[in-house]
């Protein structure tokens, strides 16, 4: 017997943004993006006031979610929006909340 998903695709989906979203840093530093192309990761460390390691797990729930991508470009790391999925997150909050 099929089970039948309870949850729709756009459901799970905006569950993932709002919880990749859930921090105040993790706002900040797409906040931040969004007024930029892109931020490299030693300056997203001296914008935000918290330890590296700490940056570097927020920025993993970020791109873990798709709200953010990274390119290494070596020795640094090169962090921007995920456009789509920014625009995706936009549209999804903005039907929850009509």
């Amino acid at each position: 017997m099929e089970v039948k998903e309870f949850y729709s695709t756009d459901e799970k989906q905006l569950a993932r943004f709002a919880k990749a979203l859930s921090h105040p840093v993790r706002i900040y530093i797409c906040d931040l993006l969004s007024k930029q192309t892109c931020c490299y990761s030693g300056d997203l460390a001296e914008e935000v006031p918290i330890a590296r390691s700490t940056l570097s797990q927020h920025l993993k729930e970020l791109k873990n979610a798709g709200l953010i991508q990274g390119e290494i470009t070596p020795p640094k790391i090169k962090y921007c929006l995920n456009k789509e999925n920014w625009a995706m997150a936009q549209k999804l909050f903005k039907e929850f909340f009509k």
